[in-house]
């Protein structure tokens, strides 16, 4: 599927995604992980302020990455200028640095992976493509799908 020209793909939650999204997050504040959940804060890039949102890291080939199944949203926006940020489950805060994943063979790989794992979460957001999509239907999602390799740092 080609990209939109006139803006890049978002799918805003619907009021009860919004309302799981905070419950989960919280959950992941108090220190309880719902299946690898974390909540994960961003500096804002207007604001300067930290942004939280719930999110699912996802490691492929000993590898982390957090894919953004929404497109491109506020906190992939926000990640771009900020180039990192923080990982929470409860008391234990992991700071980390995010490098954005080009289109390609190895994004297609990662966000078939993520979807193999949290397609029952996301699938909805991604258009009718799901792992078992064939490798260019993949790639041609990629773009609407940014991905960041994160390195948590020691």
């Amino acid at each position: 599927m080609p990209q939109q020209s006139h803006s890049p793909y978002y799918r805003q939650g619907n009021a009860f995604t919004v309302r799981m999204n905070s419950a989960i997050g919280w959950l992941a504040r108090h220190g309880f992980s719902l299946l690898g959940t974390a909540e994960m804060s961003v500096r804002g890039r207007k604001s300067g302020q930290m942004q939280r949102i719930p999110v699912n890291p996802h490691t492929y080939e000993g590898v982390q990455y957090l894919v953004s199944a929404r497109g491109h949203s506020q906190w992939v926006r926000n990640m771009r200028v900020a180039g990192g940020g923080e990982l929470r489950v409860g008391r234990k805060v992991r700071t980390f640095t995010a490098q954005e994943i080009a289109d390609g063979e190895q994004k297609m790989l990662i966000v078939r992976a993520y979807l193999d794992r949290w397609g029952w979460e996301v699938n909805q957001y991604f258009q009718g493509i799901t792992a078992k999509s064939t490798d260019a239907a993949l790639l041609a999602a990629c773009p609407d799908h940014p991905v960041f390799r994160i390195s948590i740092e020691r």
